[in-house]
């Protein structure tokens, strides 16, 4: 999305900062423990323990920075208030998959909520880029790794 927010809901928020402490506690307490444990099998240079142990550690590290990172930008977004007059995000959309000629339903989340199997994509998605801003009646062109699909927007609800 433009301006770099992260729009999520409270509940997400919710997971993600509890995520982030126990990545903060638990998380660094046990990378360090097997630090510490391949430590003491002895010469580093050849422990293969130990630089798969720093590894781990180096890469929650920056697991913890990127999620810190995202919290500093997110934006919460109650979806009850999302408009229906165009996509938004959080909007859900009721299409019309017309080479199918089949109904499928998305919710329009942020990456961090996506959730294809619960019919939630991202806005970042090739179909949610598409149908931002477009509102009922509208057809929409998607380029997908298959080719081109069309859908018809039959309804916008939250």
């Amino acid at each position: 999305m433009s301006n770099n927010f992260v729009y999520l809901t409270r509940e997400k928020l919710a997971e993600l900062e509890a995520q982030l402490k126990d990545m903060k506690t638990n998380g660094r307490q046990e990378a360090a423990r097997k630090i510490a444990e391949a430590r003491a099998h002895g010469d580093l240079s050849e422990n293969s323990e130990y630089d798969a142990a720093k590894e781990e550690m180096q890469m929650l590290e920056l697991r913890i920075a990127q999620l810190e990172q995202t919290l500093t930008r997110t934006r919460v977004i109650d979806p009850t208030e999302v408009r229906t007059d165009k996509v938004y995000i959080f909007s859900k959309v009721q299409l019309l998959d017309m080479l199918a000629n089949k109904k499928i339903e998305y919710q329009l989340v942020s990456t961090e909520e996506a959730d294809i199997v619960k019919g939630k994509i991202s806005t970042d998605s090739p179909i949610g880029k598409s149908l931002l801003g477009k509102e009922v009646g509208e057809v929409v062109s998607v380029r997908v790794p298959a080719g081109v699909k069309q859908y018809k927007i039959l309804e916008i609800s939250r």
